[in-house]
């Protein structure tokens, strides 16, 4: 539905514009992140950018990409396959919903730490660290709601994102579980609706809860919910996405 969710932009481009002036028109739009891209022989090479960097992973403004190249661009393909920093990434319709197929992120168990728990807010009763981000578990979503983090402190760790994550419990006891995601370092306090982060997310409570399968709420202010299918290698991600906005940049 509109105004819900995460909002992304996208920008079809006939070829690559200077890396300068893609990050200028992320940050001119100030969303979570700006979608470029450009059909080739073998799909679409595509790149996303924060308002502050070009990041290698992102969910949502790949669902909005797909949106776009098949309501709006007439791709009807099967799957849509596009390039990217992560390998690639296809994407597929399920009736009125898009299903992202995305490489499995696993995160490793690590100690719990007072910059991490100072930061947050509250100790965590566990936390685990993938390649850029770290993941801390509580024991329930009424727990993950209340967080209030000091975004100067979680600036100040040293990785680009953090997790906090809980089992669906309360108001969201129809759901598996339940995520926030702070990016500061990004350019980005809190994502709406983060795609990439359920590449961890899934596996994680998919080893914790025993099944394959499960419901997934990110419950920031704008609140969004996805399906979410784990296999050895990949996670799979089914969202919607809807058109609430189109425009022309005028570019020097």
């Amino acid at each position: 539905m509109p105004f819900a969710g995460n909002p992304a932009a996208v920008c079809p481009l006939d070829k690559w514009l200077d890396d300068s002036l893609m990050q200028s028109i992320a940050a001119e739009n100030a969303l979570s992140e700006t979608a470029f891209f450009v059909k080739t022989g073998h799909g679409y090479d595509l790149r996303w950018f924060t308002p502050l960097c070009e990041v290698d992973l992102c969910g949502h403004a790949t669902l909005a990409s797909a949106f776009v190249v098949r309501e709006c661009l007439g791709d009807k393909e099967g799957i849509l396959r596009f390039q990217s920093k992560s390998g690639e990434l296809r994407v597929s319709a399920d009736d009125d919903a898009l299903v992202l197929d995305f490489p499995r992120v696993d995160a490793v168990a690590i100690e719990p730490f007072d910059a991490l728990t100072m930061a947050l807010g509250r100790p965590p009763i566990s936390v685990s660290r993938n390649y850029k981000s770290f993941v801390a578990c509580y024991e329930s979503s009424e727990q993950v709601r209340a967080l209030a983090p000091d975004m100067r402190q979680i600036a100040g760790l040293d990785v680009r994102a953090v997790m906090v994550t809980a089992r669906g419990t309360g108001v969201d006891r129809d759901v598996d579980f339940v995520s926030r995601f702070f990016a500061p370092r990004a350019g980005i306090d809190e994502d709406p609706v983060t795609g990439s982060a359920h590449c961890t997310l899934a596996p994680l409570w998919a080893a914790r809860l025993g099944k394959a399968r499960l419901l997934a709420r990110q419950v920031s202010k704008r609140s969004g919910d996805m399906a979410c299918t784990v296999t050895d290698d990949r996670v799979h991600l089914k969202g919607h996405a809807v058109l609430v906005k189109k425009g022309d940049f005028l570019l020097p």
